[in-house]
């Protein structure tokens, strides 16, 4: 089993994925929002600059980065492939990425690209509302992803929420945002004939039968 990355715009179901490419393949699912997250609870040089640094909102330098991303994909787990989330982001990053991977004896085998329509996703970010209480999401915009009570959670009666970042203006930015920062990195990986172009609009469990297609294929 080779390892995978996804490439996708915000709400465009990369996490949704991941989950069942888990489940499939018995791969482990490399965040590494969640590595930054797990070092900064040791009580380490390292660990207190990462806490400090996510606390304060900004970003953590690219060299910590690398080294814990090839820390952690130089583990056993890793050896028989594994999805790669949240990096690289950039092209810059995605050419140190190939230096680790080298470095370590690994190869990145499939690059998924979600293709969405920008008008989908933006329904279904300035539509989505969580519950507090439950972690339950849902979908004003869509009919059935609606809650049956409006504002109420239909498992715990939890009152919903629309997340800060949910709404059109913040979308819009991230979105261009993730059209400019991930070009670059199609390009490359294009180059490299490791490209996938998969149709996000269609249903999950859809999109999830090109992905077993393109790996039963080769």
């Amino acid at each position: 089993m080779k390892s995978i990355m996804f490439i996708a715009p915000p709400a465009a179901g990369k996490g949704t994925q991941a989950e069942l490419i888990m489940d499939q393949y018995h791969i482990p699912h490399i965040s590494t929002g969640d590595i930054l997250r797990e070092i900064s609870k040791e009580d380490t040089e390292i660990g207190n600059y990462v806490y400090e640094t996510l606390a304060s909102g900004n970003l953590v330098k690219d060299e910590i980065t690398y080294k814990l991303v090839e820390n952690r994909l130089s583990k056993k787990d890793c050896k028989n492939g594994f999805i790669i989330d949240g990096f690289p982001r950039n092209y810059e990053q995605a050419l140190k990425y190939d230096e680790i991977l080298k470095k370590i004896n690994l190869k990145l085998g499939y690059v998924f690209v979600l293709d969405i329509d920008e008008k989908r996703l933006e329904k279904r970010i300035t539509g989505r509302r969580i519950c507090p209480d439950c972690h339950a999401v849902y979908n004003i915009n869509e009919e059935n992803q609606k809650p049956k009570i409006d504002s109420i959670c239909d498992d715990c009666g939890g009152k919903l929420y629309q997340r800060k970042d949910d709404n059109l203006e913040s979308f819009q930015t991230r979105y261009q945002m993730y059209l400019k920062k991930t070009a670059p990195i199609i390009e490359h990986y294009d180059k490299k004939g490791l490209i996938y172009h998969l149709d996000g609009n269609k249903k999950p469990n859809e999109i999830f039968d090109q992905i077993i297609k393109i790996i039963g294929g080769e």
